[in-house]
């Protein structure tokens, strides 16, 4: 009894001194480390120099499944590959466009911070067909679509030459008939390279491995409007072809590809959509209109509730917040999608939420919205969240309550097996995806599974102390109270 009067006292003076409670869940970590600027470092202007490829299958809206291979000179000549399949695992090949040109970088972009616009001229581009299908349907939209120069780019009947190459456009000829296909090279125009180290984790081995990655331009949502659209986003990163994440199964493949011998990218277990647990960025990401953000999700599959985080910067390594949204509602059951193989489609009611400001300028625009559309009248402060849910939601952020999203939604292992949850691209104009016919053909950056729905609760209280520091300047959570402590010296006292 005495020793169980010793802990007790123990206990007491644990709570007396106060001193904070460092708990992280894993999904805290990886909050952490996005955080963590340092770790990343990018050069302006960027250096293209040398090969870049992409790091699996990609969607474009439409959907289109593709990978890439991008080869820079040091002379500003440019040789680039797209290779186009009709599956979303691309292993069937259906044709690859060979692109030629010349790039120019120019100075820092003054809408994308961190990123520099480029001006780029194409030389020559090329399709070569790998079945009679590709061949028949190519033909026909550029046949039926095309100027005059086009018409007959391909006579009907037209027997498939395998390793064919065929001229889409040309400089010297100034033919172009590559509109039927939506091919523009706007990408080029906005260009970042971001550096940073990735850990190495083999057995008898230490230190790090140089990582490079090339962000490239954005493509429209809205297939009318790709061939004008100059982007102020980004498209999934390529990696470089020397120095890229291991493992990578994909890179070596689509390195060694040519257009007469496209990548066949390994096959992959199709997985069940399992959504319940904890869901967050991987890194720093960036939406056309110059939104910096990370996101972090909670699913309950017991009843089909969420809830989101989306936590808002102002800069491209997401150190300058400037405002947090939290919003909950609940899902349907999802249906295997019709337009985009692979995906699943959703529907998700968004039914409350609540906004964070985080800077003075965000608190400014809040104050002097109208009144009763976005919280309480001119009450906003940095840092004090409130609820917009009885305003029905914010007018100055864009937000309305209650309200429907279609979504698209894709699970898949990466080469490490940790589970990543593919969330619909948001539309590019800024609107929301309040329509079935306005339903995402493509996906954002990946999410990874942080948490399994056992833990979901762990990681939401730590995310309500998001921001709370020690006395050194660390974010904590604040200590156990005295009368919990104490109340776990009793539990002790009552078994001994």
């Amino acid at each position: 009894m005495v020793r169980c009067w010793w802990l007790a006292g123990l206990l007491v003076a644990c709570a007396a001194a106060e001193p904070p409670l460092r708990w992280e869940p894993r999904c805290r970590q990886q909050l952490r480390h996005l955080q963590d600027g340092a770790r990343i470092a990018a050069r302006l202007p960027p250096r293209l120099e040398g090969r870049w490829v992409s790091t699996g299958c990609e969607v474009r809206p439409g959907p289109e499944f593709l990978t890439r291979s991008y080869l820079f000179y040091a002379n500003r000549l440019f040789k680039a590959y797209q290779f186009y399949y009709w599956d979303p695992s691309c292993r069937d090949p259906s044709y690859s466009l060979v692109i030629k040109g010349k790039l120019r970088l120019r100075q820092a972009s003054w809408i994308t911070r961190g990123a520099t616009e480029a001006d780029y001229h194409l030389h020559k581009v090329g399709i070569v067909f790998h079945s009679q299908k590709a061949m028949r349907e190519v033909a026909t939209w550029i046949n039926q679509t095309s100027g005059e120069g086009c018409s007959g780019f391909l006579p009907p009947g037209r027997t498939w030459a395998p390793g064919a190459l065929y001229e889409l456009l040309s400089a010297k000829t100034e033919r172009d008939c590559t509109a039927a296909l939506g091919f523009a090279m706007h990408e080029l125009s906005l260009v970042r390279v971001e550096k940073h180290y990735q850990p190495v984790l083999q057995p008898q081995q230490s230190g790090s491995r140089l990582v490079e990655e090339l962000y490239l331009g954005d493509i429209h949502t809205e297939w009318v409007e790709r061939l004008h659209y100059r982007p102020t986003g980004y498209q999934r990163p390529m990696q470089s072809a020397v120095h890229h994440v291991h493992p990578c199964p994909a890179c070596g493949i689509i390195y060694r590809a040519d257009e007469h011998h496209p990548p066949i990218l390994p096959a992959r277990a199709q997985l069940p959509m399992q959504l319940s647990g904890s869901w967050v960025s991987t890194h720093c990401e960036v939406r056309p209109a110059v939104l910096f953000l990370t996101r972090y999700f909670i699913f309950h599959g017991n009843n089909h509730t969420w809830e989101g985080y989306y936590y808002h910067y102002s800069d491209p390594l997401c150190k300058e917040p400037t405002f947090t949204i939290y919003a909950s509602g609940h899902y349907t059951q999802g249906i295997p999608s019709s337009k985009v193989r692979g995906g699943t489609e959703l529907a998700f009611k968004v039914t409350q939420a609540r906004v964070t400001p985080m800077d003075q300028v965000t608190v400014m625009m809040l104050n002097s919205s109208e009144p009763g559309s976005c919280g309480l009248t001119s009450s906003w402060r940095a840092g004090v969240e409130q609820d917009i849910t009885p305003t029905n939601g914010c007018l100055a952020l864009g937000i309305k309550l209650p309200h429907t999203e279609y979504e698209l939604f894709k699970t898949e292992q990466d080469a490490k097996d940790r589970s990543l949850l593919y969330i619909g691209e948001r539309p590019t104009d800024g609107s929301s995806p309040d329509s079935p016919d306005k339903r995402p053909t493509s996906y954002q950056a990946p999410l990874i599974q942080c948490a399994g729905a056992s833990e979901e609760f762990s990681n939401y209280v730590s995310l309500k102390y998001l921001g709370k520091k020690d006395a050194n300047g660390n974010e904590a959570l604040k200590s156990l109270p005295v009368a919990f402590l104490l109340f776990i010296a009793l539990l002790v006292l009552r078994w001994d």
